[in-house]
């Protein structure tokens, strides 16, 4: 998938205010709009030129599409990094669109309503704001207070898009699972005639885990056994989030065998389980003892790891 320079396409500089952008943006519309151009790739031009007016008419959504586009040029190859637009705020809610893939992997097919742009009653509520913020899976194990830093973009008096910084202090219940919302009540746009203030959700995403990995409430965790561990069964140290514990291995498992603990993943309601996969490892033969006790095997065993592959 190939960078979108929206700015080029409008024909606008990147400091452009927002009276620029419309005015670059009416033009081309009525350059390219389908019932006056009759030409062969008219409407794809009209649809693209729509497509950079929606995100840079926008500034929640031109502030994050120049962030993550700064170190891209027009037609180069491009793949959003994994929480990009974490720490960005936005408002309004997801709606449907005719947008192209590039605009899709950015912002999901968001489409947020600005203020002031559909009919309003003199007293109205607020609009909601969303962001995206990255915790520790500690703090969703065990519950934490922590204060986060949104970048919010507004308009200035002559129309540039700036981007402040908005700290709160966020309560993090124990048990929130990835994808989960946490509401701040009143914290998203202020109310009209006044109308109550919006609410903030926050969607969680974890930091990647050396130790854990998480799926839904659940965890897994490799573990390290050695051959005859594995085969002959045995009882083994294995960590979890609350600490040790010894882990019975079964007769004859084989690697990547998952065994579960219950209870033992994201304390939510109900809690999620601990998954241990075992993963079998080999002592090197680094030393004649070693290599004489594998070569015992070879011969003892005849165990052929191919046999079921009938060559």
């Amino acid at each position: 998938m190939e960078f979108k320079d929206y700015y080029k396409i409008l024909g606008v500089e990147r400091n452009a205010t927002e009276d620029d952008i419309k005015r670059a943006y009416r033009k081309l519309a009525r350059k390219f709009h389908p019932d006056v151009n009759k030409e062969e790739g008219a409407e794809a031009k009209f649809k693209e030129v729509g497509e950079a007016n929606d995100v840079l008419s926008d500034p929640e959504k031109r502030a994050a599409y120049d962030q993550l586009g700064k170190d891209y040029q027009p037609g180069q190859e491009f793949r959003p990094p994994p929480n990009w637009d974490a720490g960005f705020e936005f408002s309004g809610k997801p709606g449907a669109g005719d947008f192209s893939d590039f605009f899709e992997s950015i912002f999901g097919g968001a489409r947020a309503e600005r203020p002031g742009r559909a009919h309003t009653t003199f007293r109205m509520r607020g609009e909601d704001h969303h962001a995206k913020i990255v915790i520790d899976l500690q703090d969703a194990l065990e519950g934490a207070t922590r204060t986060i830093t949104l970048r919010v973009p507004e308009l200035d008096e002559g129309g540039h898009v700036l981007v402040r910084d908005k700290s709160l202090t966020v309560q993090i219940p124990k048990g929130v699972t990835e994808g989960q919302s946490i509401r701040l009540k009143g914290q998203g746009s202020p109310g009209m005639g006044g109308g109550p203030a919006g609410d903030l959700y926050l969607e969680i995403r974890f930091k990647p885990e050396q130790r854990y990995r998480v799926v839904g409430k659940d965890l897994y965790l490799d573990l390290p056994v050695a051959p005859w561990e594995a085969a002959l069964g045995a009882s083994v140290k294995m960590p979890t989030p609350a600490g040790a514990i010894m882990l019975k291995v079964p007769p004859g498992s084989a690697h990547g065998r998952e065994l579960r603990v219950r209870g033992r993943g994201i304390p939510a309601t109900p809690p999620g389980d601990l998954y241990a996969v075992l993963k079998i490892v080999w002592p090197p033969a680094t030393n004649e003892k070693a290599r004489q006790i594998y070569e015992e095997m070879a011969k003892e065993l005849a165990f052929d790891p191919r046999a079921n592959l009938g060559v």
